[in-house]
């Protein structure tokens, strides 16, 4: 009898079977200058990447997908990430699209049983890795590692270029449509504070750097943020030998419920983008200024150390070089230390993109359209792109760039305009899908011809004419003719 995951994968191909996924290619195989042209190119292959893969692919839609990262490092579980569980609860379906021997649940009770399951807190970090690359191999997802894109380039003839590089080669793909899937960062990149520029880089990391934690043994560490990752960051200085770690934290306390959590709902995944758009801002500027509290288990995995300390209420004025140290100036007096994480989230920054280089500049984003209410400032939501229906960017006034709404952004970006069904873990799923079906209809629409002219030539006989013997019509005399 087959067990573990050769079972699991046995009934996965069956489960796909009785739903006839994968569909069938229907769209028409095109080249440009003698080189294949993808449907839709996905440009990051982490979690996001494989679902939108995926889906499209259930729905017969060619794909390709582009990561720079080596196989089986995309996404930051096994790089930059750096928190010991997973924070969302074990039990979500994650990138499964519906179906259950997909979910990491059935992947993780394969091999390790429905106990272990039971006995589980949150799902290890390395562990979700590993499943994303199971995924991955029994979807037979097609993702091209150790490819950088350089360029996106819509065009006005219903293709996007984009430029590539590979082994040290620059090279370039077609496709008709592209997915930006480039997760937390999504359109930027690391949000910094202005003073880190006049500070030396071996002083200071962002925390989603991929950053030499052993090198910070015997140094006295500041850590500026207390969201997750500055939790994570703070805990693995202070187990990589720190000899003390700072906490420097702004507000006066630790915020302690999520809201975000609070707002979910079935309602909410499949509503949030029917909103109007003040209670979108209104919804997302609440979340913002409220905060997400970081783990209770990320917390105590740094207060456990003595040589932690958490400051509250203290504001970075200003910081310096001198005398071999970082002399930080707050607003509750001055600290010397050697080395800064910057666990400040990250932006929409532009020059952080170098891909996006041509087209950033026409890209509407919130600020140029909407006025929002008196004393609701939010940078991060200003600068957020203002997506169509299709998930698609759209031109801001006055911009020419024929074929701009080829580009799709499903990363954390999108989220104020379309819900958090933009990529975390908890409704990746539902993005995934939605997107997956706009450009399948999309892709059916721009080829209405050729689709009509299949269906005319189309000529597979349903019966073959010997079903039945024509016979001429009787003739029956009328009753009471004469």
């Amino acid at each position: 009898m087959t067990t573990g995951l050769a079972a699991l994968e046995a009934r996965l191909a069956d489960d796909l079977a009785f739903l006839q996924l994968p569909a069938p290619r229907w769209t028409p195989t095109l080249e440009r200058d003698g080189e294949p042209v993808a449907d839709v190119a996905i440009v990051g292959a982490g979690m996001t990447g494989l679902a939108v893969a995926a889906a499209l692919m259930q729905r017969g839609v060619a794909v390709v997908g582009y990561d720079e990262a080596p196989p089986g490092l995309e996404g930051p579980w096994a790089t930059t990430a750096r928190m010991e569980t997973l924070r969302s609860p074990k039990h979500l379906a994650g990138p499964a699209l519906g179906i259950p021997s997909l979910t990491f649940r059935a992947w993780f009770e394969a091999q390790l049983g429905r106990d272990a399951w039971d006995a589980l807190d949150k799902i290890p970090r390395l562990q979700w890795m590993d499943y994303l690359r199971w995924y991955r191999e029994v979807l037979a997802l097609p993702v091209r590692n150790g490819h950088r894109v350089t360029d996106v380039l819509p065009r006005g003839d219903g293709l996007v270029e984009l430029g590539l590089e590979a082994d040290g080669r620059a090279t370039h793909a077609w496709a008709r449509r592209v997915v930006l899937a480039t997760g937390r960062a999504g359109l930027g990149g690391p949000a910094v504070p202005e003073f880190a520029a006049a500070l030396p880089r071996s002083r200071w990391a962002h925390s989603s750097d991929d950053n030499d934690y052993a090198a910070l043994a015997g140094l006295r560490v500041g850590v500026i943020g207390a969201g997750a990752s500055a939790m994570d960051s703070a805990a693995t200085a202070l187990e990589a030998g720190a000899a003390h770690v700072h906490l420097l934290v702004r507000r006066s306390d630790l915020p302690r419920v999520n809201k975000g959590k609070g707002a979910t709902n079935p309602g909410f995944v499949q509503g949030y983008a029917r909103l109007s758009d003040d209670w979108k801002w209104r919804i997302r500027h609440y979340i913002n200024t409220q905060q997400v509290p970081p783990p209770r288990n990320s917390t105590q995995r740094v207060s456990g150390h003595p040589n932690a300390h958490f400051h509250l209420g203290v504001a970075i004025v200003d910081v310096a070089e001198r005398r071999g140290a970082l002399q930080v100036r707050t607003s509750a007096g001055p600290i010397e230390l050697d080395f800064l994480i910057f666990a400040t989230g990250f932006k929409v920054d532009w020059r952080q993109r170098p891909m996006l280089r041509h087209i950033a500049p026409c890209i509407r984003v919130w600020k140029d359209r909407y006025a929002w209410p008196a004393g609701d400032d939010d940078a991060e939501l200003a600068e957020s792109p203002d997506l169509g229906a299709a998930f698609e960017f759209q031109p801001r006034a006055g911009a020419r760039c024929p074929g701009l709404e080829r580009v799709h952004c499903l990363s954390y970006p999108a989220t104020l305009s379309l819900g958090v069904i933009t990529g975390d873990i908890p409704a990746i799923s539902e993005g995934a899908l939605q997107l997956a079906d706009k450009l399948a209809g999309l892709l059916y629409a721009e080829d209405i011809e050729h689709h009509y002219a299949r269906m005319e030539a189309y000529a597979e006989p349903e019966i073959l004419g010997d079903e039945w013997v024509a016979e001429p019509l009787p003739s029956f005399a009328s009753s009471g003719s004469k």
